[in-house]
């Protein structure tokens, strides 16, 4: 699951639906509960229940289930700018050897907030924020440093132009 902590649009809240997650939770109901939280992750049971058809009871039971069967979560997105991390970068890495063992080792890094094995010319790609480019410099060579990791690039971003999490349910 993606985990990446930006400006989200959506009342400051992020829901996040789990790849692989359990289909057999996700009836059109639960589909549209999602859509209703994505919106707006503080949206009031009672208001989603009127929008999907449900008590405010039942639209809490099911919120519940999806947490606790791990199909999303509800987090607060934070604008790193705004919490001291001016510096942001996409890095993308080529390695050798097993691919989702030096992933794991990338995603136990603190400041790495997105960790996702890839097609094309790059193996991986993380983000990071960063406090300055000084602590951009020290988390390449950190990277650099994971067994596994023949190269890096880093892509520093300038300014963001959309970030979204609304995408809805398949």
């Amino acid at each position: 699951m993606t985990n990446r902590q930006h400006e989200s649009g959506n009342g400051g809240r992020r829901v996040a639906v789990r790849e692989g997650a359990n289909h057999a939770l996700l009836d059109d109901v639960a589909k549209r509960i999602i859509e209703q939280l994505q919106e707006d992750g503080r949206r009031p049971y009672a208001t989603i229940g009127k929008a999907v058809g449900l008590s405010e009871a039942a639209v809490r039971q099911r919120v519940q289930r999806l947490l606790d069967a791990g199909v999303m979560q509800i987090v607060a997105v934070t604008d790193p700018l705004q919490l001291g991390f001016p510096r942001q970068a996409m890095i993308g890495l080529r390695t050798d050897g097993d691919l989702e063992a030096v992933a794991d080792r990338l995603a136990e890094l603190e400041e790495v907030d997105y960790v996702v094995i890839t097609a094309g010319s790059f193996d991986l790609l993380t983000e990071v924020v960063c406090r300055n480019d000084d602590h951009l410099l020290e988390i390449l060579q950190r990277l650099r440093a994971v067994p596994g990791v023949l190269s890096t690039e880093a892509f520093v971003y300038l300014k963001l132009r959309k970030q979204t999490y609304t995408w809805g349910t398949a």
